[in-house]
């Protein structure tokens, strides 16, 4: 993996591998603790401590780096961000579903340009740098070269989603469902697993209504580096718009225009 991110993806694999630890240890534990922050959204002690866990090992190894996460916001100011998801899935977490993940993220100069996914309880993983490519493997050098799919329409294509009811709340409902009856097949595969079946090609689309900065930056580079494309629903390339549509390139202009907001 030759790239000038090859060393930061090799310290996020060092931070998946001690946070996969930690996390495992609280997946299905009897003694969970379960809280609801002010947005209503399930956070645990395992997010916490994984949250922290990457915090101190980063304050350590990249000590001028600023640090965004999830549970305890930003620290330090830098070009370059570490951005953390310590738990994407929470509530998949919570209640025993097997597909959550933690979430490395890596943006320079205003560009997400590294990314890794682990995702323990599945035994997966995903990486993916500017310029070296995207991958899957159980770590760096035992690892398979990730590639979108080519399929060329929405009526043989895969959709992945999460949830209807941002949807709802962002007044695109009635877009989304026709959408989804012109697919081959829909899914909810969910959280991060969508955009790695996307940048696996084994789903062509996925998209979500609302999301934050935490959810989507290791997940663009990835995306990118296996050939698929990666924005906002205004068509904004990259992790920044708050929302997310990716697909394998071919099809991305179409599934913007199919969910574009209705003119009064």
């Amino acid at each position: 993996m030759s790239s000038r991110y090859a060393d930061d993806l090799r310290l996020a694999h060092v931070l998946a591998d001690a946070v996969d630890q930690l996390t495992m240890s609280r997946f299905k534990a009897q003694d969970l603790e379960v809280t609801t922050k002010p947005d209503l959204t399930e956070v645990t002690d395992a997010d916490r401590a994984a949250e922290q866990l990457v915090r101190a090992q980063l304050s350590r190894s990249r000590s001028r780096d600023q640090v965004i996460g999830e549970e305890f916001g930003s620290t330090g100011a830098s070009p370059r961000q570490w951005v953390i998801d310590p738990i994407d899935g929470t509530s998949n977490f919570v209640r025993g579903v097997p597909v959550w993940g933690t979430l490395i993220g890596l943006i320079e100069d205003g560009r997400a340009v590294a990314g890794l996914v682990s995702a323990p309880a599945l035994n997966r993983r995903w990486w993916g740098g500017e310029g070296s490519g995207a991958w899957t493997g159980s770590r760096i050098n035992n690892a398979t070269k990730l590639q979108v799919s080519s399929v060329p329409t929405v009526e043989e294509a895969s959709l992945s989603y999460s949830s209807l009811h941002g949807w709802a709340e962002r007044e695109r409902l009635p877009q989304m469902l026709n959408l989804m009856q012109r697919f081959w097949r829909t899914r909810a595969y969910g959280d991060f697993w969508s955009y790695m079946l996307v940048a696996e090609g084994a789903v062509d689309v996925a998209c979500e209504p609302e999301l934050n900065l935490h959810d989507m930056v290791a997940l663009a580079p990835i995306v990118t580096e296996a050939g698929g494309r990666f924005s906002s629903l205004d068509g904004e390339d990259g992790p920044f718009g708050g929302n997310a549509v990716a697909t394998n390139s071919l099809l991305h202009e179409e599934i913007l225009s199919a969910l574009a907001a209705r003119e009064d």
